[in-house]
């Protein structure tokens, strides 16, 4: 999954209700139960259709199967423009598959550390993100929804006044507001909405996040009380060095998740 994955931490909408719910309490329980869910993750497998543009290009479809092999993600390609590989591009993803479980079973003590570390490294941004939301948020009650049958708590979430970032990527936060809907019986995240209002500077001149960029996650039970994500989707309204457009799009989608298959069963994957 994306670093941008936790950016979309901004949040609210629906009816109004009363009595209005702590939200204090109710964000530090639904951020528990983020952080139980977030370390058996990476314990299950996952299908996941990206759907990329930059620059108002033309998006490219990449559907893959995303599994963890010796400590790291690995994503095997599966279809490509919601085209299914023929047998022969089936066959040859299969042998990269292969090929990479032999080459992380016989990498030395060092090269394991390198790629576990940059895995590890890449996640615990998103997850640092997550920490930060609730010293850059203030959150308030904004009613009641229901959301795929689910009753929820709604609230506005809007930048803390005086809110220092503590890195460079958790400088968007700042300038964003939005959503949240949390599900009412089991203080899980069902939906977050989020929107930069004025712009961010990431690098100094050198990049800059503008009003206009939309953060989207939706969650869901994946097994017992384990939630993960089902949706997230990002439009970036981006510049680099001051005028140069790097406007993007990313839409993910998830499903099928499974507990991960053993190495042995992984050396003859089949879709």
């Amino acid at each position: 999954m994306k670093p941008l994955l936790v950016l979309a931490i901004a949040i609210g909408c629906g009816t109004a209700a009363s009595p209005q719910p702590d939200a204090t309490e109710v964000i530090r329980r639904s951020v528990q139960k983020i952080e139980a869910d977030w370390k058996q993750a990476p314990e299950y497998s996952f299908i996941e259709r990206d759907v990329e543009s930059k620059r108002h290009s033309t998006p490219t479809v990449k559907t893959y199967q995303v599994l963890m092999i010796e400590g790291s993600q690995y994503n095997q390609v599966i279809a490509i423009n919601d085209r299914p590989l023929s047998p022969g591009e089936q066959a040859e993803e299969e042998n990269k598959l292969r090929a990479e479980i032999s080459k992380r079973g016989h990498e030395s003590d060092r090269e394991r550390h390198k790629r576990i570390a940059r895995f590890l490294r890449e996640r615990d941004q998103d997850h640092a993100m997550l920490r930060e939301m609730v010293d850059a948020f203030d959150f308030r009650p904004a009613g009641e929804a229901t959301l795929e049958g689910r009753n929820c708590w709604v609230f506005d979430a809007q930048p803390k006044p005086g809110y220092q970032p503590k890195t460079h990527e958790t400088k968007v936060l700042s300038g964003m507001k939005g959503k949240l809907w949390v599900d009412k019986s089991q203080y899980q995240w069902v939906r977050v909405e989020a929107e930069v209002m004025r712009p961010v500077s990431l690098y100094g001149v050198i990049a800059k996040i503008g009003p206009g960029t939309h953060f989207f996650l939706e969650q869901g039970p994946v097994a017992g009380n384990l939630w993960l994500p089902t949706r997230f989707s990002v439009s970036v309204k981006a510049s680099a060095l001051g005028f140069i457009n790097e406007d993007s799009t990313d839409d993910e989608t998830y499903r099928q998740y499974k507990s991960m298959p053993s190495l042995a069963e992984l050396g003859t994957h089949k879709q």
